[in-house]
């Protein structure tokens, strides 16, 4: 009875210190009061703070029970003495301005990046790669949705007005939504269509649906076989209809291996034009919006978050959900609090079809151009040519000056044409060990040296394995804990950079860095003196 006195003297003693401490915490895993209280009941249904209650904690009103701060301790993988310590150390929490996707640079000298140079240079750039206007859309789009990290709240809000943030919403009321917006379901038949691309691999592609304004949805007749993507090509129609008034200004909904969802007609499915007009950059935005409305009405930001919670962010929970494998992938990135994800859609021949880098990881390869050399060490390029149906990865990589520790879940699936592709989320671990006061940049760099000494692939040693899983547990991500238990893989963005002793891939003979010409720059001067 004593000993029980004494803790709870010593708590109110120190509420002081427990408030801003558990603040901190939360703020620094970007956790909202809600996810907090959640988090707890799935540890502790009795002992768990509400929401109201939490507030006062933080705010020093009040003071959490023994039992309470247990449970709180745990959701943050601390000891409960942490929180009593009267020595307040700051949280790093991660600023705002650090954003995904590949970094920039200045444009310095200005004058040369007037807009007026850059509206000659920018179409002469693409007519000399062969970058297609598309292509050059899709590459703009996709830094916008990096910059923001797939914030985008008016586009949740004017879904989740339309879908009254149902999870799951079903068929049946999504067709329901659809006749309250006065659009009419027509169904066609068109079978796979088979072709060969720029590298003679045979393609097939399937034409789901279009629209016809002012108020016409046209649905191939084998979507009815897959309800989900029903679901969600629907759901993108709806989207047009809502942002932009069913004007019939839409892409054409495709699937298929390297398919573009841009197309307004059946006869440019297959063009690529090399030159850029405002009707290409706008078309894609437009299909950006309906796509991101169709995926917040089909899963709505609170509900979803909620449900990830409770299942700590499996994959395997698409039929719960009543959506595809892609959409639920896609949305972790844009509903996690943790906002340091990527995800790629992938197909065989170097194809990737849809990137998203939230947390600024290279990319194996690009959907500009096919590379000769990727590392075949990444998750998504191992399970191309593997039959499992889902796999996580721990993997660490050199990006540039820093050593990074990246873990992804990844599924082999098959589109709509029957062409098999694989699903890829992961996040960046670095800044949530960083989050929890540790050397991220020491951690991944002795990670990469015990990989290097065995080749490459090594088993994780057990107190990198005990930080991971700490983080493993905060983030509330099952799959990491999985990746864990897994042999960690080197990873690089080119083959030609590979770390590995000895490297994969033998390279012929070696480029002239500028180092080099630097070195003879400064033997001629030294030699003239």
């Amino acid at each position: 009875m004593l000993i029980l006195q004494m803790k709870k003297s010593s708590l109110t003693r120190k509420a002081h210190f427990i408030g801003p401490k558990i603040r901190n915490l939360r703020k620094s895993n970007r956790l909202t009061m809600e996810d907090l209280s959640m988090r707890c009941i799935q540890i502790d249904a009795d002992s768990a703070p509400s929401v109201s209650y939490l507030s006062m904690i933080e705010n020093g009103k009040r003071v959490p029970s023994e039992k309470m701060l247990d449970t709180i301790a745990e959701v943050f993988q601390k000891e409960v003495e942490w929180f009593l310590d009267e020595s307040f150390e700051a949280v790093s929490i991660p600023s705002k301005a650090n954003k995904g996707g590949i970094a920039g640079i200045p444009l310095e000298p200005g004058f040369l990046f007037e807009k007026d140079h850059l509206q000659i240079v920018i179409p002469e750039m693409l007519s000399q790669t062969g970058t297609t206007g598309r292509q050059f859309a899709h590459l703009l789009i996709r830094a916008h949705q990096e910059h923001h990290q797939n914030n985008f709240p008016d586009l949740e809000k004017a879904a989740e007005e339309i879908g009254q943030k149902q999870l799951p919403i079903s068929l049946e009321q999504i067709k329901l939504i659809c006749k309250n917006q006065g659009l009419t379901i027509h169904w066609f038949e068109r079978k796979n269509i088979k072709q060969e691309d720029k590298s003679g691999n045979l393609v097939k592609t399937v034409v789901r649906s279009f629209f016809e304004a002012p108020n016409k949805i046209y649905v191939n007749k084998i979507m009815q076989k897959h309800p989900e993507r029903l679901k969600y090509d629907l759901a993108t129609h709806i989207g047009h209809k809502v942002l932009h008034g069913s004007d019939g200004f839409e892409s054409v909904n495709i699937a298929g291996r390297g398919s573009s969802q841009m197309t307004h007609g059946f006869s440019e499915a297959s063009t690529e034009a090399l030159t850029l007009n405002s009707e290409d950059i706008l078309r894609a935005w437009r299909h950006f919006e309906c796509s991101f409305f169709a995926a917040a009405l089909l899963c709505p930001k609170a509900p979803l978050r909620q449900y990830l919670n409770r299942n700590a962010y499996s994959i395997n929970t698409t039929k719960d959900l009543e959506v595809s494998s892609s959409v639920l992938m896609r949305r972790m990135t844009a509903v996690s609090p943790y906002p340091h994800w990527h995800y790629f859609d992938a197909y065989t021949g170097g194809n990737l079809k849809a990137v998203y880098r939230g947390n600024g990881i290279p990319l194996p390869w690009g959907n500009m151009r096919l590379v000769a050399d990727p590392c075949k060490h990444w998750a998504v390029f191992r399970m191309l040519n593997d039959n499992d149906q889902s796999s996580a990865q721990i993997s660490v990589m050199n990006n540039g000056s820093d050593t990074r520790i990246y873990c992804c879940e990844s599924t082999h699936t098959k589109d709509l044409a029957n062409n098999p592709h694989v699903l890829c989320a992961g996040v960046d671990l670095n800044p949530a060990l960083e989050s929890q006061g540790k050397n991220a940049n020491e951690i991944a760099t002795e990670l990469m040296d015990v990989c290097r000494a065995k080749g490459g692939t090594s088993r994780i040693p057990k107190h990198i394995k005990d930080d991971l899983r700490s983080v493993a547990k905060i983030l509330n991500i099952e799959w990491i804990e999985r990746g864990i238990e897994e042999d960690a893989m080197i990873i690089c963005p080119r083959s030609e950079l590979c770390p590995r002793q000895p490297e994969c891939v033998k390279h012929q003979g070696k480029k002239i860095s500028t180092d080099n010409i630097h070195s003879i720059r400064e033997e001629i001067i030294a030699a003239s003196k």
